[in-house]
């Protein structure tokens, strides 16, 4: 009979375990939820991650703590976040960097940006804008096309630094456009726009938020914006399309994923809250303000855009010829 009743034990263990996820879900979540974001905290990715954060625990029941994991392009969170348990309780703030940019950048990379991730949901969109310096007369795109090719590679472009998505943008204006020009990277946003003010650079792409105060008071222009529409922060400011480069689209964006194997109903769960932060009137009014534009593609769709994100992204890499180790 021993045996028989260890057989009996087991199979009856068998049929609990499709349970217990389904257990966990329901109790999900029972404690605070760890949001890792992979910037410094005041910047834009900060922000957005906050506002939607503050409004998602209302529904979850649950406060999520936003821990700022800043340093190597994103991949430090990237990586800690892919190390951690499959329960739902920590997640990245995911980015056009750590799941766009970053496979093609560096040569070793700690983590796999498709492999261990369970994609959640694409919170919103950052259309980047083309600005010109004083010294720049340039008033549209073809303006500044035309500048630039008179001048060749006297002409110089600032980003953020080599690599990021405001640099990457500006090798993908070079390759449709046909131009030559000298790339300038910065240690940061901040030091590059205040010598694009300064005149010490003639342009650069950046997001809307670092710029907007100076495109207003005129001592920056603003040319196009690298988005299909046109940003709700700069109505008036074309697309780089309808500025006559089809197809151009050179976004930063921000999303939400959680380790591999985070079951899908935990998922299903984070989905339902966090859509619900997106349709808050005062949460788009927040995103709006930081240049941002509600996206809420959820699981699927935004497994499609990652894809999509990261093949687009390495044709830029490989043009610019920037490498990280």
């Amino acid at each position: 009979m021993f045996p028989y009743r260890l057989a009996h034990a087991a199979f009856a263990a068998a049929c609990l375990l499709p349970a217990l996820p389904a257990a966990h879900a329901q109790t999900y979540p029972a404690k605070p939820i760890t949001l890792v974001v992979p910037h410094s905290a005041g910047g834009t990715s900060d922000i957005l991650a906050r506002t939607v954060a503050a409004e998602a625990a209302k529904t979850l029941g649950q406060t999520i703590v936003i821990d700022n994991k800043g340093g190597a392009n994103g991949t430090i969170a990237a990586k800690q976040v892919a190390s951690a348990a499959p329960d739902g309780y920590t997640l990245l703030l995911a980015t056009a960097s750590t799941h766009g940019i970053n496979p093609s950048l560096y040569s070793r990379i700690s983590y796999d940006a498709v492999r261990d991730f369970t994609p959640v949901t694409l919170l919103a969109t950052v259309p980047n804008v083309l600005v010109v310096g004083p010294n720049v007369k340039a008033a549209t795109v073809s303006e500044l096309i035309a500048y630039v090719k008179a001048r060749g590679d006297r002409s110089n472009m600032g980003s953020a630094g080599a690599g990021t998505p405001g640099h990457l943008a500006g090798e993908m204006f070079k390759r449709a456009a046909g131009l030559q020009f000298t790339h300038v990277p910065y240690k940061g946003g901040s030091p590059a726009i205040t010598d694009l003010i300064g005149g010490q650079i003639d342009f650069m792409f950046t997001t809307i938020p670092g710029v907007l105060p100076h495109v207003k008071a005129g001592t920056l222009r603003a040319l196009a914006v690298t988005s299909p529409q046109r940003s709700p922060a700069l109505p008036e400011i074309p697309t780089m399309a309808e500025s006559g480069l089809a197809g151009f689209q050179a976004l930063s964006w921000h999303g939400v994923v959680a380790p591999a194997g985070t079951p899908d109903a935990v998922v299903a769960r984070l989905n339902e809250a966090l859509g619900g932060a997106l349709a808050a009137p005062a949460v788009r009014q927040r995103l709006m303000e930081e240049g941002a534009q509600a996206s809420n593609l959820h699981t699927a769709a935004f497994t499609a855009f990652i894809g999509q994100e990261i093949a687009a992204w390495a044709q830029a890499v490989k043009d610019s010829g920037a490498t990280a180790n």
